[in-house]
């Protein structure tokens, strides 16, 4: 009988250290941004907020009190965030983010899967828990926890106009060279899933791989090319999709 409580004993500890060793990813709940670079601010906040009706809750400033960058608010979950300093020749794609439920769990996870991962998850200065990783294509991925004393909960329910154009990021697309290697970290270990494949007119190539994430219904499109656009050649490749319900509508209050 003691011999049966000892293995059970043993067995049960060995299984603690399994799922201590081996975490289970956390979920990814949808979509939270996309970070751009911008060569003129003020041209972009008039295009974000006066064109699209978009508002601005909240800004971070460098310590000699420049723009660091500002946030432009889709909704209480989804952003952008726009970076002053664009320069001829670059990607203006400075990252792309997702929101998780745990941030620390989701680190450990992806190490556990190989990928580079920082030593921890960090709370950055808006109060949230966040960390970056490369995907296979070398974008910067960030993964994000909203906090409760985070800024963008605590902002929950405000800087929501009835004029903005869209309450909702579909999709974000990005530049995929090489899809086996972008199918081995978004689907194999992040555990997006595809569900649309097409292909630009007049040809037969696939263009397009859409892959939804696994716990929400936002996604992110691969915008597939064999040779890669330059850095400053990538114009609507890098793009944000923003849902609206009535796209006649909302095309009559752009041109208005």
């Amino acid at each position: 009988m003691l011999t049966k409580i000892l293995l059970s004993a043993l067995l049960l500890l060995s299984l603690i250290g399994w799922q201590t060793i081996t975490p289970t990813r956390p979920k990814l709940l949808g979509v939270a941004h996309m970070a751009l670079a911008v060569s003129d601010i003020e041209k972009a906040r008039v295009f974000y907020k006066d064109f699209m009706g978009f508002d601005e809750p909240y800004d971070l400033k460098n310590a000699d009190g420049t723009l660091s960058l500002t946030f432009i608010k889709i909704n209480d979950q989804q952003y952008i965030e726009l970076f002053p300093g664009y320069k001829a020749g670059e990607d203006r794609l400075r990252h792309i983010s997702f929101y998780t439920d745990n941030a620390e769990q989701l680190r450990q996870y992806l190490k556990t899967k190989g990928v580079t991962v920082p030593d921890k998850a960090n709370k950055v200065r808006i109060g949230n828990t966040s960390f970056n990783v490369k995907d296979s294509e070398g974008h910067t991925v960030e993964f994000t926890q909203y906090e409760p004393t985070g800024w963008t909960i605590r902002e929950q329910g405000k800087f929501i106009g009835k004029q903005r154009i869209s309450a909702r990021i579909m999709h974000l697309g990005i530049i995929i060279g090489d899809v086996p290697a972008a199918m081995g970290f978004y689907h194999d270990i992040l555990g997006f899933n595809e569900f649309w494949r097409g292909n630009a007119r007049n040809t037969d190539t696939v263009s397009w791989i859409n892959m939804r994430l696994p716990d929400s219904p936002d996604y992110i499109e691969f915008m597939l090319y064999a040779n890669l656009p330059a850095p400053d050649a990538r114009t609507s490749q890098h793009h944000i999709c923003l849902e609206v319900p009535d796209i006649e509508k909302a095309l009559a209050q752009l041109e208005a």
